[in-house]
């Protein structure tokens, strides 16, 4: 279980995703584009072990090209596991929901119940930080608004709850290994979530500003998060976008199909302005989208 931590209480439950269930936010089932997403998946390059060399924009598209040192670059550019891999959930079960993804990313997922939506983004970008050697910018705020940074944890510093209150001391050694660095996230996985991403983050004010990274986020409890995997447009400057996510239970992380538009399908048209964003698992409303 995961833990909210308020000014008034600590409450133990799901801060992250939803729960895998049927509502007024998850698409019902069974999915009957299904024919026609198979069909689609021709145009996926299966052999190929990235998302920006799997997938090829649709006929009159190109991709939009990331700066080699950018966040964006980063996820484009990361490795998936071999095309048809099962979405797996923590213990190693699979999801029983495997038809709404065309991908899925080379990263653990951990052991326990801990990284879901929000971890994702969380997880991704501290990643792309840690890699980067950007260590200084390696810091997540709890769902109670406590800060706790890489470097401090990495130098011994620990967070211990008592109550509705947090508090910090140096009770560890030194230890920037990579093993140590997870343990931090683990850490920030158990007292974050989409309510504390959503305050980390500023908003997107325009669609031209939409970029690979960005997060499409309902904050709450139970709120949910995906992030943008990729952008192409047209020569009328038209865009369209792969979204990615992870959920609750932890389970993989993987890229969405899109089925609502089949022959499009990952790809989404995205509108920041959209009263509600519907996407494979989950439907956003209001559409808010948001950039770290």
């Amino acid at each position: 279980m995961k833990k909210i931590i308020t000014g008034i209480t600590v409450f133990l439950f799901l801060t992250g995703c939803t729960k895998e269930k049927r509502s007024d936010r998850l698409l019902a089932e069974p999915d009957h584009n299904e024919h026609l997403i198979a069909e689609n998946s021709l145009k996926i390059h299966k052999d190929k072990n990235t998302i920006r060399e799997r997938f090829s924009p649709p006929e009159g598209y190109e991709w939009i090209d990331e700066k080699s040192d950018s966040y964006g670059y980063f996820i484009e550019n990361f490795k998936l596991k071999p095309y048809g891999s099962q979405i797996l959930k923590y213990d190693g079960t699979p999801i029983s929901t495997q038809h709404l993804h065309e991908a899925v990313f080379d990263i653990d997922t951990g052991n326990k119940d801990l990284q879901q939506c929000a971890d994702v983004a969380i997880r991704m970008r501290a990643e792309y930080l840690y890699k980067a050697k950007k260590f200084n910018e390696i810091k997540f705020h709890f769902t109670s608004g406590d800060l706790l940074s890489w470097n401090d944890y990495k130098n011994g510093t620990r967070a211990f709850v008592s109550g509705n209150s947090v508090s910090f001391r140096k009770t560890a050694a030194f230890d920037d290994s990579y093993e140590s660095f997870r343990n931090y996230l683990d850490l920030i996985f158990n007292y974050a979530g989409t309510i504390s991403l959503n305050k980390e983050t500023k908003p997107v004010t325009r669609n031209s500003d939409l970029k690979t990274g960005d997060i499409l986020i309902t904050p709450g409890s139970p709120g949910h998060i995906v992030f943008i995997t990729g952008v192409c447009k047209n020569q009328k400057g038209e865009r369209l976008y792969l979204l990615s996510e992870g959920f609750t239970p932890a389970q993989s992380v993987h890229v969405l199909s899109n089925p609502f538009n089949p022959y499009f399908t990952p790809w989404y048209d995205l509108d920041i302005h959209a009263v509600e964003t519907k996407t494979a698992r989950y439907f956003f409303k209001p559409t808010n989208f948001r950039s770290f």
